[in-house]
């Protein structure tokens, strides 16, 4: 292989190997992967777990209210406009502001969607207003590949913790179990690769808009 190929390879295993690292991790510390989590419980023997976290300049009682809304034709999931028009199309963009429309008390039961009606949705699991909130959801899979036995089960978990000065420090685990193999390997190859633009997106777009706020 010429010289220039092989570095030109050697850079495109290096950088997908970093956003491997960084759709894992971003964010978070060594000590909060460590760390138990709520949600923890629901999938046993996840394929791959995810911890990203977020310092924002104002308390838990702020940020909730953003967490309530989430959802798709609700209040999007604060991702950067060019990713809600790239890869959502067909929800309108992440709202900017609090709509009393969407904001709400959840209590465990609560769906939250993810597209249209009747294809994807989260389950509200378990809520402790304004510290943990626990998504779960077996439905995020096309209804084509469940014929091959296709499935994913996995939790999206949030947890506020009050910090000095009204900071608060937002971590947020997934923990996916995905079947068959195929589909558990594209699940690590490609989801945990996205996550280091999506969730982190997703994580500055509630700091922004929570420290906007509170400003």
């Amino acid at each position: 292989m010429p010289g220039r190929l092989r570095w030109g390879a050697a850079a495109a295993v290096a950088g997908y190997a970093a956003l491997q690292a960084l759709g894992r991790t971003m964010g978070s510390t060594a000590v909060e992967r460590r760390s138990g989590f709520p949600g923890d419980e629901v999938i046993r023997d996840p394929n791959a777990v995810t911890n990203h976290a977020v310092t924002i300049a104002a308390p838990p009682e702020a940020i909730w209210p953003w967490l309530t809304q989430m959802g798709w034709h609700r209040g999007g999931w604060y991702t950067p406009r060019w990713v809600d028009a790239v890869f959502f199309p067909a929800n309108w963009p992440s709202l900017d502001r609090l709509d009393p429309r969407f904001t709400r008390d959840l209590v465990a039961g609560d769906m939250i969607p993810d597209g249209p009606p009747g294809t994807a949705w989260y389950e509200v699991h378990a809520v402790r207003t304004p510290h943990t909130l626990v998504l779960h959801s077996v439905t995020h899979v096309p209804q084509a590949w469940r014929r091959y036995g296709a499935r994913i089960d996995w939790t999206w978990a949030f947890r506020l913790t009050r910090l000095p000065g009204g900071r608060t420090r937002l971590q947020v685990r997934v923990r996916g179990q995905a079947e068959p193999w195929w589909l558990a390997a594209a699940y690590v190859l490609v989801l945990i690769p996205a996550d280091a633009i999506m969730a982190t997106g997703m994580l500055r777009g509630i700091r922004k808009r929570a420290e906007t706020r509170r400003a």
